[in-house]
């Protein structure tokens, strides 16, 4: 191999490490949930997983993956048009489209395959693609795989949106495109405006529900519920990997035509392997689970609730809003991790986060919480964000 390629790269590993910025996986020797055995045997609660409702380990979740297992096998060997569709593949796809009020929807290896082909089937040189700027990069890898011209306007900018809509007033085909949930500040895209524009400017609006669906809105529906126009979002992309079930998988949910043209055409779709029968026989469980109650969005809902007003009364900086991401801002990098480190150290597990996933200057801890959360095990962790904050001479005292 060339040895100018290693030299350089081993130059450019130094240096991240120098800053402070290198990204060290930790192992663990559990199950994911919230209470995780690291690899050295340590027992800590785990507060940084995409883990939203528990069920990653849930013995319902496992008990459905036993019996999806027995029915199915464990994988298809095949991409779908071939011979790797099964009948529990086409029952989670009208499964997750009747959540989400759509009229179906298509399977993807992840959300990132996902974002990755929804683009490219319908957009070309004639038409312009209106990305948030603050979206996420699986989308802006989508977006680039496309010859369409594209424009990025201010984050929930309104007004920004507005003006690009206007400026590609002469285009072909108009997109919008956003995250739903914005997954390092924990903000929402305003539905309701972005669909009201899309009506005026006739556009396609297209989001990213990834960190909402299954517990954000009433019943657990979405950003598109949250803001009441449900059944009013052209095509909704999200994931199997974080609050349901937390394996892989992911998914488009729109129109008819719309899914069937993606089945024609969707690069990574036609050309991955099925989603494994296991994951598929499982996330219909999931999916028919929150159909019968909100009962672990509702806890989350309180655990969010909770956690951020004692946080916030301790002294800490964060991001407001009511979505279980909560961002504690520390602003320099070399301390998030060294907090993150620290807080470790007593038994709670997060990650600090910088740039490049953050903009520079905007280091943090992003917090996750989980139905699976006990008022016990968040006490404990509102504890050592004191202990550390204070050690570190973030917070000067302990309000009363």
């Amino acid at each position: 191999m060339s040895t100018r390629l290693l030299d350089h790269v081993r130059l450019q590993l130094k240096e991240i490490q120098e800053s402070g910025l290198y990204k060290s996986e930790r192992i663990i020797d559990s199950p994911q949930s919230v209470e995780i055995t690291l690899e050295d045997g340590r027992k800590v609660l785990n507060f940084c997983a995409n883990n939203y409702l528990g069920l990653a380990s849930h013995p319902r979740v496992i008990e459905a993956a036993h019996r999806a297992l027995d029915r199915w096998g464990y994988g298809m060997a095949s991409v779908r048009f071939i011979c790797g569709t099964q009948g529990i593949h086409k029952k989670l796809e009208k499964t997750i489209a009747e959540f989400l009020h759509c009229e179906d929807a298509i399977l993807y290896a992840a959300c990132f395959d996902a974002n990755g082909g929804i683009f490219e089937p319908f957009f070309g040189p004639e038409d312009v693609i209106i990305s948030d700027a603050l979206n996420h990069a699986s989308l802006i890898d989508g977006i680039r795989l496309t010859k369409a011209r594209r424009l990025v306007y201010a984050h929930a900018d309104m007004t920004d949106l507005e003006a690009k809509l206007q400026e590609a007033q002469s285009a072909r085909f108009r997109a919008i495109v956003t995250d739903g949930v914005f997954s390092m500040d924990g903000d929402y895209a305003p539905l309701d405006q972005i669909v009201a524009l899309a009506r005026k400017y006739d556009a396609t609006v297209i989001v990213d529900d990834s960190h909402a669906t299954g517990f954000v809105g009433a019943t657990g529906r979405g950003t598109p519920e949250k803001f009441g126009v449900l059944g009013q979002v052209d095509l909704i992309t999200g994931t199997l990997g974080k609050a349901l079930g937390g394996a892989m998988g992911g998914f488009i949910a729109g129109p008819a035509p719309l899914i069937d043209f993606l089945r024609q055409r969707s690069r990574p779709y036609l050309f991955s392997n099925s989603l494994s029968p296991i994951i598929a026989g499982t996330a219909a469980e999931i999916f028919s689970w929150l159909s019968e109650t909100t009962e672990l969005r509702d806890r989350l809902e309180e655990n969010t609730r909770y956690f951020r007003q004692e946080l916030t009364r301790a002294g800490f900086d964060i991001k407001p809003g009511d979505h279980p991401i909560v961002p504690i801002m520390l602003y320099d990098a070399v301390v998030a991790h060294r907090f993150a480190e620290a807080l470790l150290q007593e038994g709670i597990y997060v990650i600090g986060f910088s740039y490049p996933v953050v903009p520079k200057g905007q280091a943090r801890i992003r917090v996750q919480l989980s139905a699976a959360h006990t008022r016990e095990h968040i006490d404990k962790a509102i504890a050592a964000f004191q202990k550390v904050g204070l050690s570190l001479g973030i917070l000067r005292n302990i309000p009363a």
